[in-house]
């Protein structure tokens, strides 16, 4: 396994050289911008200027496709869960399944739903942070495929994620340094079906989600991937903020875009562990997310429509981490 000098290693070196965080950061004016999202109030520190993938300089909208000159708007998370792989219903059969551990991205329960079961639900739920959203009886009516849901419904991932500890252990088991992609509430599944797919095809060695306010792996995500959702893992988070963090006292270094990127994506160092964060389709990262960047960059635009879909600004940064480090397996 390769060793890497430390962050603090990296930092002491840079006061008289390129490249560290205490005297080479300097050289990015306004560092540590990040594309992820927390799951918490971060959000709200969007404001008015409000947080941007960085890939379109004018437009600000970056992601978000409007009107005929871009593609569809994304669907909101909530509609995107219905695209689940299996949807079960029914208080039984959703208990069954939570006590058989399969791995639900999400359970709707009717408002008002009481009895014995729906505390045993809530329970498990609770357990295993999953997710657990009320809803009116007549939405659920409307989703039930057999009208016999008796207040409650389950969305089965179309796979298994991981903890963020397994993407780790696999990178440090690989011979060629961490690369893990962070997304902050990606709500498109085409969008999360395209990185997986050029992430499998960069090598890279895993992709961190938040648990809310973004799409899971579900069946349009797996079919959209071209079947690189079986070979990239996916961790699924309750906050990208502290994920971001952890990921960086474990030696990576984290790359962020942003309309206001100091460099452009191919003046930044990627050869060494590195996180790289792509932003929501619309709203783009929020600020404190971005105060945990090491690095932010941009992509060139020079045409009329300043905007690029997320997953195709995904791929490029990828492909710009392969060509640095080589075509190594």
């Amino acid at each position: 396994m390769r060793k890497y000098p430390s962050q603090a290693a990296r930092a002491k070196k840079a006061a008289g050289g390129r490249g560290g965080r205490a005297g080479g950061a300097d050289r990015f004016a306004g560092k540590a911008k990040f594309v992820a999202g927390d799951e918490g109030g971060e959000r709200e520190e969007r404001g008015a200027r409000g947080g941007r993938a960085g890939f379109d300089r004018g437009n600000r909208d970056r992601f978000e496709n409007r009107g005929e000159r871009q593609e569809r708007r994304a669907p909101r998370a909530e509609e995107a869960a219905a695209n689940a792989n299996e949807q079960v219903e029914g208080r039984h059969p959703v208990l069954e399944a939570l006590k058989a551990e399969r791995t639900i991205n999400k359970i709707l329960m009717a408002e008002g739903a009481t009895g014995s079961s729906v505390m045993e639900i809530l329970s498990k739920a609770r357990q295993a942070s999953i997710v657990v959203q009320t809803v009116p009886k007549n939405k659920l009516d409307q989703i039930s495929e057999g009208r016999n849901h008796q207040g409650v419904i389950a969305y089965i991932a179309a796979k298994d994620y991981v903890e963020l500890e397994d993407i780790v252990a696999a990178a440090n088991n690989s011979p060629r340094p961490g690369l893990i992609i962070v997304l902050d509430e990606i709500e498109d599944p085409h969008n999360l079906g395209s990185i997986l797919r050029s992430a499998d095809g960069v090598g890279a060695h895993g992709i961190v989600i938040p648990k809310r306010r973004a799409v899971p792996l579900t069946a349009t995500v797996a079919k959209a991937s071209a079947g690189a959702i079986e070979h990239i893992p996916v961790a699924r988070v309750a906050n990208i903020s502290q994920a971001i963090e952890s990921l960086k006292k474990m030696g990576y270094w984290v790359v962020g875009t942003d309309v206001d990127g100091e460099k452009l994506y191919h003046q930044v160092d990627m050869t060494v562990p590195t996180v790289l964060v792509i932003g929501n389709e619309g709203k783009g990262l929020g600020e404190v997310v971005k105060k945990r960047c090491d690095h932010l960059v941009r992509l060139p635009m020079i045409g009329q429509v300043q905007s690029l879909n997320a997953g195709v600004a995904t791929g490029i940064l990828l492909y710009e981490v392969l060509r640095q480090r080589g075509e190594k397996r």
